[in-house]
């Protein structure tokens, strides 16, 4: 086995190993980059249709880092000999393969794309609905169990698209698929805010609490929203004002009032949540509301209503006679 050769690279970034012998130009020309990091062995590139001779060569996809991975020695030489091996016509992206070693799951995906443009997306069930995003974050895999898992875990896809980089871990889940979560969760934010935006907002208040919902309903500490609305209760703006921890916000009427005078604030909409999933406000809900109240009526400025969100219900001061 030939020695290696080590790039300078940046600090605490993988290494490019260039072996001696002269079969590493083999490695290249089929697209595979290797490299060594936290002692093991690391293969990225051209990895898809060259996968099974990975595999045999007892390579591990490591699905969260998008690499090939191999413990002990450097692979460089077992790998240089089995493209060497490989038949004509394999290693790359134009071979079909034998139909009967297609999966199990071949032409899934192109179904399910079917159905959703023909029958809409109203009948499909949670983790399908999931399956179907993850199409465009993984490739070439069957992904209706990396689908369910995490739907059985965490309930609805709202819940999975909220939860941390660390809880989906244990479901394999890549840097890819969490940015599509985040993309996917805030787009339904900004979607729903746009029927609170450049209209009275107190006509609608059903689409206010959906709103309310989207934004806050699946946050697991507490985040404290403030609306603030001009004289015709049109929203001038819709701002994060303190998040605390997964059962207490702490909120300054000082500063609400600094804020809303600077936005020429006539009224506010306050919103917050409640990661434990009751909505019923706290009696400290009800003193800090009181006291906001008290600073806004000093400036002439008006609180309309105080929403808590819980994952399945809300509560409106307002009509729970607390304003």
């Amino acid at each position: 086995m030939g020695k290696t050769k080590r790039a300078s690279v940046p600090e605490g970034a993988p290494e490019l190993a260039t072996p001696d012998h002269p079969g590493a130009a083999a490695l290249l020309a089929a697209g595979l980059h290797l490299h060594t990091a936290e002692g093991l062995w690391r293969v990225r590139g051209n990895t898809l249709p060259n996968r099974a001779l990975l595999r045999e060569a007892g390579g591990m996809w490591n699905r969260l880092d998008e690499c090939w991975e191999f413990a002990g020695e450097d692979p460089t030489e077992l790998l240089v000999t089995a493209l060497a091996a490989q038949p004509a016509g394999l290693g790359h992206n134009s071979s079909d393969g034998d139909a009967a070693a297609r999966p199990h799951w071949h032409g899934h995906r192109g179904r399910v794309r079917d159905r959703a443009l023909a029958q809409g997306l109203d009948g499909f069930a949670d983790y399908e609905l999931l399956e179907l995003l993850l199409f465009y974050a993984v490739p070439r895999v069957d992904t209706k169990p990396l689908a369910k898992r995490p739907i059985e875990r965490f309930g609805t896809p709202g819940d999975v698209f909220a939860a941390e980089p660390a809880q989906l871990r244990e479901f394999e889940i890549d840097r890819r698929t969490l940015v599509l979560f985040r993309a996917v969760r805030e787009a339904g934010r900004r979607l729903a805010a746009r029927a609170v935006k450049d209209m009275p907002v107190l006509t609608r208040f059903q689409q206010l609490v959906d709103y309310a919902h989207t934004a806050l309903a699946h946050e697991k500490t507490e985040q404290f929203r403030i609306l603030f609305l001009d004289r015709k209760n049109v929203l001038i703006a819709d701002e994060v004002q303190q998040r605390g921890t997964i059962d207490h916000t702490p909120v300054y009427p000082r500063a609400v009032m600094k804020r809303a005078l600077t936005l020429g604030a006539a009224a506010l909409i306050l919103m917050h949540n409640h990661p434990s999933g009751d909505p019923k406000p706290s009696p400290e809900d009800i003193e800090m509301t009181r006291e906001i109240v008290r600073a806004a009526e000093a400036l002439g400025i008006q609180v309309h209503d105080h929403l808590v969100i819980g994952r399945k219900g809300h509560a409106s001061f307002r009509s729970l006679g607390l304003l």
